[in-house]
């Protein structure tokens, strides 16, 4: 769920930019030709999310093919239903006419083909040519086109024998728009289902319930109903691509009757075809409204008041947040930040001032016996473990931080040492989900594979379908453990972020486990410094666009990158973390960290402004526990 205090000063900035651009253009949303829209600055900016709002004109009369496409598409964009848009079609038309089918998201507004229409014309057809980047389907789910689709979409006009206006008479379902209309009609909001039962899994989770919420991130109408049309969504359930790792709690059948917000920040939801007199199912269902409709409503709403049929129901508040919440599986310690030490690898938990203080256990002191200091490491999001790399990247241990453990425990995972094997060919990596399962990518050119550690049972190779002809790098596992970041590089050295479904199956003793359903995102970055979890539903990734400099990115989890996120450059550094924190959304979150490549030095960001952390020596990480 995206945090208040991250994402409203962002919104706000947006909002800025809009306002100057359309002070300096003289418009909104403007098609390339057509009639006309009455524009209006709203004046709550924050809550409007920009400072626009579009309404449609009715065809002109006397409108020509041309003019009557281009208020077409002007008007599918306004902040209306459909109605004025239907104005332009045939009464047959309008009423086969699906808008809610997808939305294809163009590079630009697209237009008819030069065809000479003539006086004595009756009928018109010719193919409406553009460019497809990105898609949303009837589940309201968005996905980024890899490279863009030349498509022709083939619209026909006749001209009515009553009235001798031009009118379309076929058109494509759904609705077509530029890449700016899509970013002033729609906006991100997620909804919320439960990650789905892990039948291996051992028991309860390290640091909190194994039933947790994750984030199915969808786009609807800014202001066409925009709470209800969140609740409906979420009734309707997952997108095709979550669904293999999500469960819902509303059985089918099941339908929003009405949705409202009162003045005491409650949102009050009324179904139909479900009984609700089951206690638990009914508090499963108010937990997956109530957090989508907090999302959408940026935090306003503290209380889900959810009835059905023969005044059954139940509620559900911000109290319930420590239970099944998204990212409550991060874990109580998932603010502490922790560095590093260059010179002896020592583990440091880091201060607001000072050195710091060495952790517990064996990981807060140097290596004995001259033994060489220990490769990357990650804390358990529980706080009680860490994973560390040693023996040159071909040993993987698991160490307790604990005054009770003295000494370096054997290895969990070993990879063989090969005649003429790189220094970067052993083990990388190591991440933490909320079940207390550690993933490792051991680099072997022979064995390239993931790895998952689960308690004291054999490590166990989790195959990873595609992507074709490239080699997997690095990785970053959720918090939820169903969700995961892969880094792959083509022959060519260009790097490429993924995101897939962790599948879960077998038994205690025998799990099995599968990373499927792979979707490329940010496909513009090809150089990947960096990636980590920033809350619940969306990346950090610290890396570099072609013949760009390196910053910082925002990606949510269906690959759009984040409007609402202001360019941060980054630079220099070698690698950036953000936490996958389950602070209350009304609090500060957690701080970017980052590490600088030349001279070690650590940073924080702090309102936009990179703050460093002097420290009396140089550090080769600083991270946040996952």
């Amino acid at each position: 769920m995206r945090r208040t205090s991250r994402t409203e000063p962002r919104l706000a900035a947006v909002a800025g930019v809009v306002l100057g651009t359309l002070l300096a253009g003289g418009c909104a949303a403007m098609p390339d030709s057509g009639g006309v829209s009455k524009v209006e600055l709203a004046q709550d900016a924050v809550d409007k999310n920009l400072q626009v709002r579009v309404f449609p004109m009715a065809p002109p009369k006397g409108a020509k093919p041309r003019d009557l496409l281009a208020g077409f598409l002007d008007a599918v964009t306004a902040d209306e239903s459909y109605d004025t848009a239907r104005m332009y079609l045939t009464d047959e038309a309008a009423a086969k006419w699906k808008p809610d089918a997808r939305i294809q998201v163009l590079s630009a507004t697209p237009s008819l083909s030069t065809q000479t229409l003539a006086e004595a014309d009756t009928s018109f057809a010719a193919p409406v040519s553009g460019k497809v980047v990105a898609e949303v389907d009837a589940k309201h789910s968005y996905t980024f086109l890899d490279g863009q689709k030349d498509v022709d979409f083939q619209f026909s006009f006749v001209r009515e024998k009553k009235s001798g206006e031009w009118r379309i008479d076929a058109l494509p379902d759904g609705v077509l728009m530029n890449e700016t209309n899509f970013r002033l009609s729609y906006r991100q909001v997620d909804r919320f289902f439960y990650a789905a039962d892990d039948p291996s899994a051992p028991g309860s989770s390290t640091v909190g319930s194994p039933e947790v919420l994750i984030a199915d991130p969808i786009y609807l109408r800014r202001r066409i109903d925009p709470v209800a049309s969140a609740a409906k969504a979420v009734v309707a359930g997952p997108s095709d691509w979550l669904a293999p790792v999500a469960r819902t709690a509303f059985p089918p059948g099941t339908a929003v009757e009405r949705v409202s917000l009162d003045e005491a920040r409650a949102a009050h939801v009324v179904l139909s075809g479900v009984d609700l007199g089951g206690a638990m199912l009914c508090k499963r269902m108010a937990a997956q409204l109530f957090y989508t409709l907090a999302d959408q409503g940026k935090g306003q709403v503290d209380k889900l008041d959810l009835k059905g049929p023969r005044n059954t129901g139940c509620q559900a508040t911000r109290g319930d947040l420590s239970r099944t919440g998204p990212g409550a599986l991060a874990g109580a310690d998932s603010q502490k930040q922790f560095f590093q030490r260059a010179d002896n690898g020592v583990l440091v938990e880091a201060q607001e001032t000072g050195d710091g203080t060495p952790v517990r256990g064996p990981l807060g002191k140097p290596q004995p016996n001259g033994k060489e200091p220990l490769g990357t490491i990650a804390v358990a999001r529980d706080g009680e473990r860490a994973a560390a790399i040693g023996g040159k990247g071909h040993q993987l241990y698991t160490v307790a931080l604990s005054d009770g453990a003295q000494a370096m425990p054997e290895a969990v995972l070993t990879t063989p040492v090969r005649s003429g094997q790189k220094e970067e060919d052993g083990l990388t990596s190591p991440s933490w989900d909320g079940h207390g399962d550690l993933w490792v990518v051991d680099r072997d050119p022979q064995n390239r594979r993931v790895v998952m550690v689960r308690g004291n049972l054999p490590p166990l190779t989790v195959p990873v379908d595609g992507p074709d002809g490239q080699v997997l790098q690095d990785l970053k596992i959720s918090s939820d453990g169903v969700r995961i970041a892969l880094v792959f590089r083509d022959q060519r050295g260009a790097q490429s972020l993924w995101l897939g479904l962790v599948v879960h199956d077998g038994t205690k003793d025998a799990p099995i486990a599968r990373i499927t359903g792979l979707r490329r995102v940010a496909p513009a970055v090809t150089e990947i410094a960096s990636v980590s979890w920033a809350e619940a539903d969306q990346l950090l990734v610290l890396g570099k666009e072609k013949g760009r400099l390196q910053q910082l990115h925002y990606i949510s989890t269906d690959g759009s990158q984040s409007s609402e996120a202001p360019s941060q450059g980054g630079e220099g550094m070698a690698s950036a973390e953000a936490a996958e924190s389950r602070v209350d959304t009304m609090n500060q979150a957690p701080p970017v960290l980052a590490r600088q490549a030349a001279d070690g030095k650590i940073y924080r960001l702090v309102n936009s402004q990179w703050r460093e952390l002097v420290l009396n020596f140089r550090a080769s990480s600083f991270i946040y526990p996952g």
